[in-house]
């Protein structure tokens, strides 16, 4: 297995949570989304990913390019250390968890967006900034009233254990605190997000212990 990988990248990160509580070992590839003018943006990449993202994912004879396909790929593919419930509304509820990060807060914060934000827009750093906290304190409240009011709620976004939901709400937790947003704010994000951060995989998905962390 091999994972194109940065160490900032949110997306990339879900998916190194993802296979280290599943076990599995794998090669991972920086792709520095910065240097010489943003490696994802190469040629030599662009084959691998058209979208020039991160992640990639390769495993045998299949690529994989978003972060949701290649997790479920990994469910599937290794069923062993379970990241979905059993019945069919909790996977359910996990998906929509993980999807209220991946689909409404993620993407109109990430660093192509920020970019444009300032390159294109003209906004200050300040500004860019604001737009970050504002839209991520917006869908955290979203999320909040998800896990406050589900009587599936447990320890974890779902349950007694970490699913994928939990997969994707580390990451944008360490993100927001990067931005300065007050996640105590909102305490089961805040609580849920201190007990994966405690566990090996997730501490060993972290940022810092990446082989290209800055």
């Amino acid at each position: 297995m091999k994972l194109y990988t940065y160490f900032r990248s949110s997306a990339a990160y879900r998916v190194r949570i993802a296979l280290n509580l599943k076990g599995l070992t794998y090669q991972a590839v920086p792709v520095h989304l910065l240097k010489n003018g943003g490696e994802q943006h190469q040629e030599e990449y662009r084959r691998i990913n058209p979208s020039g993202l991160l992640p990639a994912f390769q495993d045998d004879w299949i690529t994989l390019t978003q972060s949701m396909a290649i997790i479920e790929y990994l469910e599937e593919a290794h069923p062993e250390v379970p990241l979905l419930p059993g019945d069919a509304p909790g996977r359910a509820r996990v998906r929509e968890l993980a999807q209220i990060i991946g689909c409404d807060i993620h993407p109109i914060n990430n660093l192509r967006v920020l970019s444009y934000l300032v390159k294109q827009l003209g906004l200050s750093e300040q500004a860019k900034g604001d737009w970050y906290r504002h839209w991520v304190i917006e869908g955290f409240k979203s999320l909040e009233a998800h896990l406050a009011r589900d009587p599936g709620a447990g320890p974890f976004c779902h349950g007694d254990r970490p699913t994928i939901a939990d997969c994707y709400l580390v990451p944008q937790v360490f993100n927001a605190q990067r931005f300065d947003v007050d996640v105590a704010a909102f305490p089961n994000i805040a609580r849920i997000n201190a007990l994966c951060t405690d566990l090996p995989a997730f501490k060993d998905a972290h940022p810092s212990r990446q082989p290209d962390a800055e």
